[in-house]
Parts: C-alpha cells; structure tokens; sequence
C-alpha cells in the first residue's frame, strides 16, 4: 500500500510539472527578457484540474523560458521553493524532481510518459502568444489573455481536464 500512495504521489508531481508544461506554463510576457514582437518569457500561476477518479488539482506558480523547440519551465510553490525544472531541446528533454534526473527524447515523450498522452507544446507557445491554434482534442480560450488569463480544456482522450493559467503582471 505504500509502494502505491508512493507512486501516485511521485507521479502527481510528474504529472503536475507536466501540467504546467501543458497550459504553456503561461504567463504574461516579462520585459527584461522579451522583445514586444515575440515574447519568450512567461511567469504567474497556474491550476490544472484532471476530471480523474478520484480528481487530481496541481497548483503552482512557474517560470517560462525559450521556445517550443529549446526551453525551460521551473515549477515552484507558494512559498517559493521549486518543485521541478523542465527543459528541452531537440531530440532531448530533462526532467528534474526531488533531487533526480530523468531524461526523455522529447518533450512529447515526457509527457507521453507522464500523463498517457503527448501535451501540445508548440501550440501552447502559440497560445500564450495570444494565437488560438488548433490541437485535437483540447479547447483554448485566448480572449482574455489581454487581462492575463488563458483557459485550455481537453475533452479529448480521457479524463478531461482544464488549465487556468494567470500572468504576472509588469
């Protein structure tokens, strides 16, 4: 019993770095480290929601470097201390947790390997880019990115589950 409370822990932390990862870790632009044209810098908060049995809530405050080819996410929380470091590149993504390292060929296989199915990295750039790019099986709402917020919904495969991401603010 407690091989299996400790792999479900393990694997909701996973699960959550990967959320954020997910919902593009979106924040709203930081000016020190982004051009107005293209932003490649995101920081705020975020809560993923996962409808599973029983529900999964992750929430966790992030920082958001690069792009969807080469980047970092850096999960942290309230208080401040990290949680986990996302980084990739192509042909190679690293995920560090708890003091370990675990690399994967992509970020797609990361996630594939985290949550069961691959998570839309290139369209999360896109959409915290204000871009409302189509992905199967995942709904975004970009209308209220001007205040800060974006909101992903995937109904597609199961369970569904929702992304709210909140920006700081300059």
């Amino acid at each position: 019993m407690n091989d299996r409370r400790t792999a479900l822990t393990a694997r909701r932390g996973t699960l959550a770095l990967l959320a954020a990862c997910l919902t593009g870790c979106a924040t709203s632009p930081r000016s020190d480290r982004s051009t107005a044209a293209s932003p490649s810098s995101w920081s705020g908060r975020l809560g993923l929601v996962i409808a599973s049995e029983p529900p999964q809530q992750f929430h966790a405050g992030f920082d958001l470097t690069g792009s969807e080819q080469s980047g970092e996410l850096q999960l942290t929380s309230p208080l401040g201390s990290i949680l986990a470091v996302l980084q990739w590149r192509p042909g190679q993504a690293l995920l560090r947790q708890d003091g370990e390292r675990r690399e994967y060929p992509s970020v797609d296989a990361l996630s594939a390997a985290v949550t069961g199915t691959a998570v839309p990295v290139r369209a999360l750039f896109a959409w915290l880019r204000g871009e409302p790019e189509s992905v199967e099986g995942w709904h975004v709402d970009v209308s209220q990115l001007p205040d800060g917020r974006l909101l992903a919904r995937r109904f597609a495969p199961l369970p569904t589950a929702e992304l709210r991401i909140i920006l700081d603010r300059s």
